[in-house]
């Protein structure tokens, strides 16, 4: 049986924290871009990573971060795994000594297989939505725009929610899918009843 992975990202409060790991959630995602309404300090993101259940990973997420204050934010917080989504290249991401993946933000003419062999270093390749901001701000993207083959485990993002997730999985078949605003109530604030409806959507497609 193959078995989609889960990530919850935008973890801001610790019933939610909670609820997605009690749920199935694999990784939960702390966000570390100041201009995103899930934005965590380093000492508010700490209280919260220390309460990761074993087995979910924590995962950290930075936008064109100044590697100085990457650096601080690891001392402070607990994070196992880390997650670009600016323009960072492969040497920057590789040097915190964590695994990482990349996320690409999706967009007629960009070649996946091109910037996906640009980061030999990356565990996975995360795919969004191409917008304005960073971060796929709930929208989703023309799927047949992903390569057949890949070098780098898939993460499938953007737009995902209860309604779409089995479509999305059974047209992309990627190694994880990876949901925010999709399980929201509103911005940050995560909703139990949604979150487990989008992981039986998930669980509806494995085979």
């Amino acid at each position: 049986m193959s078995r989609t992975r889960i990530k919850i990202c935008g973890i801001t409060r610790e019933e939610d924290l909670r609820s997605a790991a009690l749920l199935g959630a694999d990784a939960l995602g702390l966000v570390f871009y100041p201009p995103s309404p899930r934005y965590l300090s380093a000492p508010r993101a700490a209280q919260l990573a220390r309460l990761m259940p074993p087995f979910v990973t924590s995962v950290g997420l930075f936008v064109n971060e100044d590697a100085r204050v990457v650096q601080s934010i690891l001392k402070a917080v607990p994070l196992q795994l880390l997650q670009f989504h600016g323009e960072e290249d492969d040497g920057y991401c590789a040097q915190f000594g964590l695994p990482y993946i990349k996320a690409a933000r999706v967009r007629p003419g960009l070649d996946l297989l091109e910037y996906a062999e640009s980061f030999p270093g990356a565990c996975g390749l995360l795919l969004d939505a191409h917008v304005d901001s960073y971060g796929g701000a709930g929208k989703t993207f023309d799927w047949r725009l992903i390569p057949e083959s890949l070098p780098l485990p898939l993460i499938l993002s953007g737009g995902l929610h209860a309604g779409n997730v089995a479509a999305a999985l059974a047209a992309v078949r990627p190694w994880a899918v990876d949901v925010s605003s999709g399980v929201e109530s509103a911005g940050g604030i995560k909703d139990a009843k949604l979150i487990a409806e989008f992981i039986a959507g998930v669980r509806s497609t494995d085979v």
